[in-house]
């Protein structure tokens, strides 16, 4: 066990933090990969190897709302001897927008006694900050690498129909045991996670000023017997339960979820809208088919719409991340060991479960039929405002990655 001589340097670590979180890369737009590859790559130099940008074709990722190259970053580090097993760290770089509420700077790292804040300190901006650290910590102490690791930097997690890592694991650039820092720094082991679809409706109207609304067709007004058929609906999807563990301590099995996430229409009291726009996310269950899914939730619109003055409707799906199952393999033993050892947690306390919550590793394990074993950590935990305001982790969760990496990575560890 070589856990005390881990030395992690907390000011290089914040450091690199700092520097992240200061470049904008929310989704949506998701337009600043390339600027953040081009960071990546510059605080990946001293471990050497490679560094390769792939591309997502714009014809696979273009929605409304999104623009700028979908440029991923693989790093191949030149730390182990070659032949060793690879092993990839997965991360993704964009981030929730940044949202209302704020009292702290987003895109600036604050930090209060043990707490730091910014948009991606939790999510998940701070798990790559404190990977590269706890491999700089190992590299630097002359430490031997027991596997190569792999850095997949990604685009796309946030939302979209095409993330980075789905592409990255249809071309093959992926290992087959995999690291996800995308989750929480509580003692968990994963179970799995639900899938989520993204659903836009496009609602016409026709725009006429408010005083002679008998000219126009009121969009927003016509909507509303849809969204109180999804809001029906909501009640009934939210009765149906999966066998997969909910996390230990919660109420009930875990369930299907329905929300109307957005609704935008019109712009000022004197005009009718002419268009309004909503936003259906749905939360299934791996025992619900994503085919019924969708036309269960076209169904409840077309039925609804029937009796309204619209002019039309539209229907597309601009997000979707399929299920996770059947994550464990050989290696899930040493993930686990390495974490209590890194966060000081009892290994008792490790518990396996899945949550509502979404991932888009169920592309990975889509592709090409392989089975891939992927370990779940990460620095999320349920008060860490997550893509809400004032986002924050803290310096003792930071070093407690860090570590976890350093630790499952070392050849000393056992």
């Amino acid at each position: 066990m070589i856990k005390s001589n881990i030395n992690i340097d907390e000011d290089a670590l914040l450091s690199m933090l700092n520097e992240l979180v200061a470049l904008d890369s929310s989704f949506p737009p998701g337009a600043s990969y390339p600027e953040m590859a081009t960071l990546l790559e510059q605080m990946t130099m001293q471990f050497g190897g490679t560094r390769t940008r792939v591309d997502v074709p714009e014809a696979l990722w273009k929605v409304p709302g999104t623009h700028g190259a979908r440029t991923n970053l693989i790093v191949r580090p030149d730390l182990a001897p070659v032949g060793s097993p690879e092993v990839t760290i997965y991360f993704h770089v964009d981030t929730a927008p940044v949202g209302d509420g704020w009292t702290r700077p987003a895109f600036q790292m604050t930090c209060e006694g043990n707490k730091v804040y910014a948009r991606g300190a939790a999510d998940m901006k701070g798990a790559i900050a404190a990977a590269l650290a706890g491999l700089e910590a190992l590299r630097s102490a002359g430490h031997p690498f027991e596997f190569q690791p792999v850095l997949a930097f990604c685009t796309d997690e946030e939302g979209g129909v095409y993330p980075g890592i789905r592409y990255l694991a249809e071309q093959n650039l992926v290992s087959d045991t995999i690291i996800n820092l995308n989750g929480s720094a509580t003692p968990r082991i994963w179970a799995g996670s639900f899938g989520s679809l993204d659903f836009a409706f496009e609602f016409e109207g026709k725009a006429a000023h408010s005083g002679r609304p008998e000219l126009g067709v009121n969009a927003i007004e016509q909507a509303l017997p849809v969204l109180n058929a999804l809001t029906m609906l909501k009640t009934e999807v939210e009765k149906r339960t999966s066998v997969m563990p909910a996390q230990p301590g919660t109420a009930g099995p875990l369930h299907a979820l329905l929300n109307i996430t957005a609704i935008h229409g019109g712009d000022k009291g004197s005009a009718l809208p002419g268009a309004c726009r909503v936003v259906v996310n749905r939360r299934y269950a791996p025992e619900e088919s994503v085919v019924t899914v969708r036309s269960e939730i076209q169904a409840c619109v077309e039925i609804a719409s029937k009796g309204s003055e619209l002019i039309g409707w539209t229907m597309s799906e601009i997000g979707h991340l399929p299920p996770v199952e059947n994550t464990q393999g050989v290696m899930s033993p040493r993930w686990t060991a390495a974490m209590s050892a890194g966060y000081d947690v009892p290994l008792d306390e490790f518990v396996a479960f899945g949550s509502t919550t979404s991932s888009d590793f169920g592309w990975i394990q889509q592709a090409g039929g392989r089975h891939r074993e992927i370990m779940l950590g990460g620095l999320s935990r349920p008060d860490r405002n997550v893509h809400a305001a004032d986002e924050f982790t803290t310096k003792e969760d930071l070093l407690g990655l860090a570590r976890s990496i350093a630790l499952f990575f070392s050849a000393d560890f056992d």
